[in-house]
């Protein structure tokens, strides 16, 4: 070995020294949310996430969680982990870890059993009583406002903060925002148009609809889209839940809406256009509808780390071809 490649060894190694140096010495970190606030005292080596899709931040930034919850929506193949999280698996060479069931609610012993140091939570519905009994396992990571009203961008800012990775945090939303504009421009046809996610359509019964409201990640991500909410989903989103719902007989009400966005297929389209309330809204006259299924797509309508990229054209793509058939 000459000298010059010992010089470049040994100055690599300094800054490798300098810069882990650095990110210990941002400990202790205390994260302040709904419940309180958590102090994490050291850098985790251990990282267990529970809810939806906290675990693509981590794994977005190289770090294999020791557990996360498993996929009960949207996975093709069954195995508990979405095509997105299976990629990013497999270019970090890692197993699928420990997948918590979260059927009925957050399996506590098994997320104990993987002995974390930090669990990461900023998007979730987690009650008081799931904070803390997870807060007797480790110092938990947990939303700042409201149960399920994290937007992508805060889930990343949040999780990476409880890591100790703001930065790198930073740079991942700026990656994002990136990809995202520059599959926007494609669509000039998006722009201005008003969108409605529903929950869930019944086709035994429509006398109500539910949507979600402007406090949901996937109404917030509409923004990110070329899209805005029209004026009465913020009328009913005025009392702070992810969710609201309105008496079929007020669908009037929503005829600001140019594209109506929901789970389920296309079977839905005929009780929706035979239901003399129904038909009735603009949206639906029209045509603008995107049925998500049950599928991936479906699945990345909610925006996180990882699935943004991976369906952000087939999604913008199927907004765009609602938002010519509206008027």
């Amino acid at each position: 070995m000459n000298l010059v490649s010992i010089i470049i060894i040994t100055i690599t190694f300094i800054f490798s020294s300098v810069s882990l140096a650095q990110e210990e010495s941002q400990f202790p970190i205390t994260i302040q949310h709904a419940f309180g606030s958590s102090i994490i005292k050291q850098q985790p080596k251990r990282v267990a996430t529970v809810a939806w899709a906290n675990h693509e931040v981590p794994l977005a930034l190289g770090i294999v969680p020791v557990g996360f919850a498993a996929a009960k929506f949207g996975d093709d193949d069954g195995d508990g982990v979405l095509p997105w999280v299976a990629a990013r698996l497999r270019e970090l060479n890692a197993k699928t870890p420990v997948l918590f069931d979260e059927g009925d609610g957050i399996d506590f012993e098994a997320v104990a059993a993987t002995q974390p140091d930090v669990i990461l939570a900023a998007y979730s519905g987690l009650s008081q009583s799931d904070y803390d009994t997870l807060s007797m396992i480790a110092p938990v990571v947990a939303f700042q406002d409201a149960p399920w009203s994290t937007n992508w961008r805060s889930m990343i800012r949040i999780n990476s903060a409880g890591l100790g990775m703001k930065k790198e945090g930073d740079a991942l939303i700026k990656k994002i925002e990136t990809d995202i504009a520059e599959q926007v421009a494609r669509y000039p046809e998006l722009h201005d148009k008003s969108a409605m996610f529903i929950t869930h359509l019944d086709p035994t019964d429509l006398s109500v609809i539910r949507f979600y409201s402007t406090h949901d990640a996937r109404v917030s991500f509409f923004d990110d889209l070329g899209l805005h909410s029209p004026d009465s989903v913020k009328k009913i989103s005025r009392n702070g839940q992810y969710s609201g719902e309105s008496s079929i007989e007020q669908i009037d009400e929503f005829n600001d809406v140019d594209i109506f966005v929901t789970y389920g297929n296309d079977n839905l389209l005929t009780p929706l256009n035979a239901n003399p309330l129904m038909s009735k809204m603009r949206a639906i006259k029209n045509g603008a509808i995107v049925m998500l299924g049950n599928s991936p797509l479906a699945t990345a309508a909610n925006p996180t780390p990882l699935s943004i990229s991976w369906v952000l054209n087939d999604y913008i793509s199927a907004l765009a071809a609602a938002a010519r058939k509206s008027q």
